[in-house]
């Protein structure tokens, strides 16, 4: 008899699932007049139909109750349960060594408090540096069938470990290995360096500096002088045709006077009130909220130019992401060019790989048809012992050359693939951008003929767009 009842509430209803299995649904295909069931045979219909898990046995007991108010409608009837992937590790750092991405505080009047950016994070030996947080492990998942849905527990963080810092034996924690202060440099590695100070000009009283620290000058950096740092370099004043080299950030209160000469060189960011004639390339950012006038400047993410004035004008403006700037170029219409989205060491590097690639290749040509020549001469028996011995560091010679082919063929991918991810790359104008400037997104370039106010430059559908900013 209870079979009986099943095959009929099957007549009446039909169960679905979801293409994900994690949703259960029942619906009357048929409507008759006067329907009854029982939860029971529901829950027996979805045991037919392999649904066992995340039932939801009140929902069954509201449509036996009154099977009319679910007609004409699909209802859902059992809930699976989503994997739940876990967190990845991470580095926490106790000081904020990200702080190089604020901008400097602008004052009413316009002009810009640099007190703030020349904050030192000093350490004292064996103070903790940064704390390694552990991933977690996921949570798996299960269908309305009762399938296991596997979950991907998060990777694991590793320190990036620099100069005068040690791990404890569990790798859990940094500490300072002397009294210094704590950098970031290229690669997001963790340093305490030492720090030499300046209370003055770097002129010939002083002479050049090449340190295995981080430099603070409180005077100007006069014309010809150089300054070189492991860490960071910071200089309360101005420079003018000076050189400049720190594998941190460089921040300089007063400006660049380039006059076209030296030169500005940072792992990672430089901030400068003002680049004049200058020759700037930085990792990571450029940040000036003064001008950038007839300057050479690089950047490996961003070049930001909004504060008071925001003003580019001429020379030439590169950034791997983005540019943002209140003006470019002027109105006697002086030749400005601005380039995001490429990162010229990345072209370079990609055609001496191509290069490489080709003579491995025509090398390892060459020496398989001196092996089969080889492998010839042994299959009949007449290898000589001289030529056993070349054979065998042909072969030595060809493996050689494989390895460092698919090294190379790697490389190039991976350059190929950067150069192609232009779509966060883009140009900012928040205010006005005159004829003569020219724009560069990747492999497109865009002239402007007449003066434009408040755009946004990009990527879309093969060319570069442009809108408006809002």
């Amino acid at each position: 008899m209870q079979e009986e009842m099943n095959k009929s509430v099957d007549h009446y209803v039909d169960v679905t699932v979801s293409d994900d299995k994690l949703y259960a649904f029942l619906e009357f295909v048929v409507v008759p007049d006067n329907f009854s069931c029982t939860a029971e045979q529901l829950e027996q219909l979805l045991h037919n139909k392999r649904i066992v898990h995340g039932i939801d046995y009140g929902k069954l007991k509201e449509i036996a109750e009154n099977p009319s108010a679910f007609f004409f409608k699909k209802t859902l009837v059992a809930v699976g349960e989503s994997p739940v992937h876990g967190k990845n590790g991470y580095i926490q750092c106790i000081f904020d060594l990200d702080n190089d991405r604020k901008k400097p505080l602008e004052l009413e009047d316009g002009k810009v408090d640099y007190k703030e950016i020349t904050t030192l994070h000093n350490v004292s030996k064996g103070q903790l540096v940064a704390r390694r947080i552990l991933a977690t492990q996921g949570v798996d998942g299960k269908t309305v069938t009762g399938e296991t849905l596997p979950a991907k527990s998060g990777k694991e963080a590793r320190f990036a470990v620099g100069k005068n810092v040690v791990l404890d034996s569990e790798q859990m924690n940094m500490y300072a290995a002397i009294d210094g202060m704590v950098t970031k440099t290229d690669k997001e590695k963790i340093n305490v360096f030492p720090i030499y100070e300046v209370n003055g000009d770097v002129d010939y009283s002083v002479g050049n500096i090449d340190f295995v620290g981080s430099v603070v000058i409180r005077g100007n950096v006069l014309n010809g002088f150089k300054i070189k740092a492991s860490g960071d370099i910071r200089i309360t004043g101005g420079i003018e045709a000076a050189e400049l080299e720190a594998g941190g950030s460089i921040h300089i209160g007063a400006g660049i006077l380039g006059q076209g000469k030296g030169f500005v060189k940072a792992g990672k960011n430089v901030k400068s009130s003002f680049i004049q004639e200058g020759i700037v390339e930085a990792g990571e950012d450029v940040i000036v909220p003064l001008s950038i006038m007839h300057s050479t400047i690089r950047a490996g993410k961003n070049v930001i130019c909004q504060g008071a004035k925001g003003l580019i004008v001429g020379g030439i403006v590169q950034a791997g992401e983005k540019v943002v700037a209140r003006t470019i170029g002027n109105s006697m219409s002086t030749a400005t060019v601005i380039e995001v989205g490429v990162k010229p060491e990345l072209r370079n590097e990609l055609l001496e790989l191509r290069s490489q690639l080709k003579a491995q290749t025509d090398h390892l040509t060459k020496t398989e048809k001196a092996l089969s020549l080889l492998d010839q001469l042994a299959a009949l028996g007449q290898l000589s012992p001289d030529k056993a011995e070349m054979r065998v560091k042909l072969n030595h010679t060809k493996k050689q050359a494989m390895d460092e082919i698919h090294i190379i063929r790697e490389r190039i991918l991976e350059i190929e693939k950067m150069l192609e991810e232009t779509e966060r790359a883009s140009v900012e104008v928040m205010s006005t951008i005159y004829s003569g400037s020219k724009i560069v997104i990747g492999r497109y370039t865009k002239f402007i003929k007449d003066t434009v106010m408040r755009v946004h430059f990009h990527l879309a559908n093969g060319d570069i767009a442009m809108s408006s900013v809002l």
